[in-house]
């Protein structure tokens, strides 16, 4: 076996791990032995089959209650973006394959079900609102009128709890929340997870104040058997190197987002076809598909052609970086940095067209800042009960009912951070329209 098949042996670890309180230790999946089913489809077949995926149907990807039902939601997105990822990470397979990189136990489809898998985790986490719900989240308790819940949490409990992050929520998801809550999550594959992760250090970590980070004080534990198990290289201190996949998974999200985007755009007579098909000419050649006569079609074709053109262009840039991503020395922003020119000029002129005409449309406006009231009413519900039952003060009757809402355990002996960890799930488990109607439901407006 050569240096090269070493590392993906590891990088490709199908250990799982479960969790007893402090102990962790690896598990052995009760069906490996179907052949027709590998590990990864295992990791697939999980991540479709949970709650907090069908979920994503009602969650917010650009547009939220958008009118037409062709525009894209969260679950929507997740199954285009790992549809994509499925595809750039089959190329990666058959190239690794023809460089004599792949271990022998491993084919090339693995490496597409790796990422295809990262794709559809990759937004478990998101709130209410999308990325709006997140800044709800984070200004509540930015408020300085809240600092006072803040008492008794160490540094980083405190940089967790105030920075809601949809990236961290989505490991979180699949390590602690879904099928074995507090016992390893979904246990999936160590791979998977890795592919998962674009941000593998902590909130209060120099690369993550600020910014985003993918792993809160909760899952860090967990995380070390991951990353021990995948020999990814240490930076520093609870900080990684980051899994070559995931660079693969990122990418599939960024092309879909940046040319998805605007096709709703179109759908929404936001821009017109126009316009779209003037951003796709550095990418390919619009002009053969000016025969097809229908709008929707001619979007279509020229949104497909451009996802292909995507597609082989990363794959190209990954085995072009290969040793680098392997290793932990890529120092780019992402794969797409190092990819041609008319893929890196269509993607950022996408995203500054959406940005110019989609993102602020009056038509999102309103929405978006109603979600700031909506997630701030249920926030101002259940921190303060949370906080009570932790001074041992009181409980109003209003915070015994909010903790009934919360499901909260009074028996149980959780910490504080513990606790306002269960506040945060709980409003991620909302999808947009319980999210709304619990808001006006708690404030009494329309009770009659």
């Amino acid at each position: 076996m050569n240096t090269a098949q070493l590392h993906w042996q590891h990088r490709l670890s199908t250990k799982r791990f479960r969790c007893n309180g402090e102990q962790i230790s690896s598990v052995t999946t009760q069906d490996t032995d179907d052949s027709s089913r590998t590990n990864f489809h295992i990791d697939y077949d999980r991540v479709v089959f949970s709650r907090a995926f069908r979920r994503l149907g009602r969650k917010t990807q650009v547009h939220p209650f958008a009118k037409s039902d062709h525009t894209h939601n969260r679950l929507t997105h997740s199954v285009e973006v790992a549809s994509v990822g499925r595809s750039i990470g089959n190329h990666v397979g058959n190239a690794l394959l023809q460089a004599g990189y792949l271990p022998n136990d491993y084919t090339p489809s693995n490496i597409g079900t790796v990422v295809q898998v990262a794709c559809l985790a990759h937004d478990l986490g998101n709130p209410p609102f999308g990325h709006t719900g997140e800044a709800a989240i984070r200004e509540w308790f930015g408020d300085p009128k809240h600092a006072h819940f803040l008492d008794g949490l160490t540094a980083d409990e405190r940089a967790d709890i105030c920075t809601y992050e949809g990236n961290a929520h989505s490991l979180r998801t699949v390590l602690s929340l879904e099928m074995y809550k507090n016992q390893g999550g979904m246990r999936l594959t160590a791979a998977s997870v890795g592919a998962l992760i674009k941000y593998p250090w902590g909130s209060r970590h120099p690369s993550g104040k600020g910014q985003k980070f993918n792993i809160y004080q909760s899952e860090l534990p967990l995380f070390h058997h991951i990353a021990d198990a995948l020999e990814l290289p240490t930076l520093d201190d609870n900080r990684w190197a980051r899994h070559p996949l995931s660079y693969l998974m990122e990418a599939a999200d960024d092309i879909c987002y940046a040319l998805l985007d605007l096709e709703d755009a179109v759908e929404l007579g936001l821009i017109g076809l126009d316009e779209f098909s003037d951003t796709l000419k550095a990418l390919i050649d619009v002009d053969k598909l000016a025969a097809i006569k229908h709008p929707d079609q001619r979007c279509g074709a020229m949104r497909g052609s451009a996802i292909g053109r995507a597609v082989e262009g990363v794959a190209t840039a990954f085995m072009t970086h290969h040793d680098e991503l392997l290793t932990g020395a890529f120092m780019h922003k992402d794969l797409l940095a190092v990819c041609d020119d008319a893929i890196q000029t269509t993607l950022k002129n996408a995203k500054t067209l959406a940005a110019a005409k989609i993102f602020r449309h009056d038509s999102k406006l309103t929405t978006e800042i109603a979600a700031f009231g909506c997630l701030g009413a249920i926030l101002d519900l259940l921190i303060p009960a949370i906080h009570a039952k932790h001074q041992g003060s009181y409980l109003s009757t209003k915070h015994e009912l909010a903790l009934d809402l919360l499901g909260f355990d009074q028996s149980a002996a959780h910490t504080l951070y513990d606790d306002y960890m269960s506040v945060l799930d709980f409003i991620c488990s909302l999808t947009d329209n319980t999210a709304a109607r619990l808001a006006r439901d708690i404030s009494g407006v329309g009770m009659i």
